[in-house]
């Protein structure tokens, strides 16, 4: 079954990906910290993404730390010729299941080693910057010395690509005076839309658009008018909601996450889920 592949593809680098991915940061144990409770049933549920056609899959080595990774090595590897695995650095977890940031260049250098050693691979192929901001939103700090940082680890054969997060369109031009930006990822979603331009503007550079919390994140999107088109479509609310950024631009590239083999396969129908013009019009009119 290849239905990931019915949502259309888009570049991401050298690659041609299906535009329904897979991100692995609810694989991880509660507040995305320490392993999960069935590390069996996080491993079926990989298998079952690419199964499905899934061959973007959104990662870091801060999630668990380390769980995620090591449970996409030992679920996967050795690897799909075709399999795109993403993953980011720019922060660490404290021991009480804290965010933090680790920008400096040793630090962004030790989690590029980590990513490789827990993924277990000789280069990575998609590596991106988490910019701090705060968890839903950018800031405006300087993000020269940490991208210099992982295009110097690119020159060095560690890394095929770059990109970012949670960022803005200046930060976005700044790296890109640094080195070529593959991918954005960022906070969008229904009625979260503040990167209209910025989709708009990276899809004519051919750039791809990751939403980040496409389903709300951990408030998940509740709208009385987006259970009227989800009752009228026959289709779960969150199905809709993937579907409407399938549909929203050609660029946006999902990475919906699940621990749950069934979710999974939920998630994957918005594939395949057409949204009519007049129902468009009334989900972009939550923004």
């Amino acid at each position: 079954m290849n239905i990931a592949s019915k949502a259309g593809q888009f570049s991401l680098g050298d690659r041609t990906v299906n535009r329904m991915g897979y991100g692995a940061m609810q694989l991880a144990g509660p507040q995305v910290f320490g392993p999960p409770k069935d590390p069996a049933a996080a491993i079926a549920v990989l298998r079952e993404a690419l199964e499905s056609g899934v061959n973007h899959i959104d990662t870091a080595d801060f999630y668990g730390p380390h769980v995620t990774n090591q449970l996409i090595r030992e679920a996967l590897h050795p690897y799909a010729e075709n399999l795109v695995i993403v993953t980011k650095v720019g922060a660490v977890r404290g021991p009480d299941a804290s965010w933090n940031p680790a920008h400096s260049p040793a630090e962004l250098t030790r989690a590029v080693h980590d990513n490789l050693r827990n993924l277990g691979l000789d280069v990575l192929d998609v590596v991106n910057l988490r910019v701090w901001g705060d968890m839903h939103a950018p800031g405006q700090e300087s993000i020269e010395e940490s991208f210099t940082t992982l295009a110097e680890l690119q020159r060095q054969g560690l890394v095929r690509h770059l990109g970012l997060s949670n960022v803005t369109a200046t930060q976005v031009k700044q790296a890109q005076g640094i080195a070529k930006v593959t991918c954005v990822q960022n906070h969008y979603n229904l009625t979260h839309r503040n990167d209209e331009q910025l989709i708009a503007e990276l899809g004519r550079q051919g750039i791809p658009y990751v939403p980040f919390f496409p389903l709300g994140g951990f408030s998940p999107l509740q709208s009385q008018t987006l259970s009227s088109v989800a009752a009228r479509l026959g289709a779960s609310t969150l199905c809709v909601a993937l579907a409407w950024l399938l549909q929203r631009a050609p660029n946006i590239l999902l990475i919906p996450g699940t621990s749950s083999v069934a979710h999974l396969r939920e998630n994957l129908t918005a594939s395949t889920l057409e949204i009519t013009p007049q129902m468009l019009a009334e989900l972009d009119g939550l923004a």
